[in-house]
């Protein structure tokens, strides 16, 4: 019986977060070259590519923090962590 093939595409839940920065670069460099093309001025362009550029950086440290406390959060929840060893109690009055 031949090995199993990986698939050619990582499914999208094992994608890194480099695909979504990509992403974010080639949206910083389209959109000052479409108004540039569309009579923005270069100046205007420019400070658009650095808002976005910076948005963009916020982004992906944001998500990369995100991806080290799920990763994190799923190793104590695995030791058990997440649970008590106490009982609940029912005050009476």
């Amino acid at each position: 019986m031949p090995a199993p093939v990986p698939p050619a595409h990582p499914e999208p839940a094992a994608r890194p977060v480099t695909d979504v920065v990509r992403w974010g670069v080639f949206g910083c460099l389209l959109v000052p070259a479409v108004l540039i093309a569309h009579g923005d001025s270069a100046g205007g362009a420019a400070t658009v590519a650095l808002g976005l550029a910076a948005v963009t950086a916020v982004c992906r440290a944001l998500l990369r923090r995100s991806a080290r406390t799920a990763a994190h959060a799923g190793s104590r929840s695995a030791e058990g962590a997440h649970r008590s060893d106490r009982t609940s109690r029912v005050v009476r009055r």
